[in-house]
Formats: structure tokens, C-alpha cells, sequence
């Protein structure tokens, strides 16, 4: 599937091909951490199907529990988070897919690291909903 994305600001913008039925959600700490949410939502592409057209990210490295290092790409202007690769940059890139404007389509296929989950979450759907903020 094509996508297209950009950070909030607009001042990074990028086209990728991702696959669909590849979408994850992720609870672990540092995702929670790093997105300011209970979990962070990914869509993976490889390195020649991922293309920046504006701007330059900027690289925050990463030390997973594994001691992995990844980098963090995000605007440096608005701070949005583009995506997620390895130290070295590449193959695999993991999009987050707030930043991709067909997001809508992109349904989670799998949850990774659950045992860091809020206990919360699995009830989400039970909570009051308004449909804008006051």
C-alpha cells in the first residue's frame, strides 16, 4: 500500500510503500515514553521504499532492554515522531503511523509487548466518548 505522511508542522514530509497486515501496536515503556501515549502504533517499510521529500529528521539513538540501539527519527521543529530504524539506518523502517495520513486505514494486526500495557486500555471502549473537546 502506498502512504504519505508528514509531521505536524509539515516541514518533513515522505511517500513508502508499507504492508497492511504489518501494522503493530507496541507497549512497551520506552514506546510509551517516547510517544506520550499507552502505546505507540507502527508501519513497517524497507529502506528503498521509504523516500523523505522535505526536511531532515532528527536522530535521537536509542539503548533498547536488549542493549540494541535504534534510532529515533522526528521533526526537529514540532518534535513529531516519523519513524523508528537501526543504528545503522536500515533495512526495515518503522513508520509511525500517526504521521501517515491514511492512518484510518492502518488497523493494528498484532500487539507487541503487553506485559508493559496499561491495565486500562483493554477497556477503552467502555469509557465516556465526546466527540470534540469542549
Amino acid at each position: 500500500m502506498k502512504v504519505d505522511g508528514r509531521c505536524h508542522c509539515g516541514a518533513i514530509t515522505y511517500e513508502a510503500e508499507i504492508d497492511p497486515d504489518k501494522v503493530s501496536l507496541c507497549h512497551c515503556t520506552d514506546c510509551q515514553l517516547l510517544s506520550g501515549s499507552p502505546f505507540r502504533s507502527t508501519a513497517f517499510t524497507l529502506d528503498g521504499a521509504f523516500k523523505l521529500l522535505t526536511g531532515k529528521p532528527k536522530i535521537y539513538l536509542k539503548t533498547g532492554s536488549s542493549g540494541a540501539k535504534r534510532q529515533q527519527a522526528f521533526c526537529p521543529e514540532c518534535g513529531t515522531p516519523i519513524y523508528a530504524t537501526s543504528e545503522q539506518g536500515g533495512p526495515v523502517f518503522g513508520i509511525r503511523t500517526s504521521s501517515i495520513r491514511q492512518r484510518a486505514q492502518l488497523t493494528p494486526k498484532v500487539q507487541i509487548w503487553t506485559r508493559s500495557s496499561q491495565t486500562w486500555v483493554d477497556h477503552i471502549a467502555s469509557v465516556r466518548k465526546v466527540e470534540q473537546a469542549p
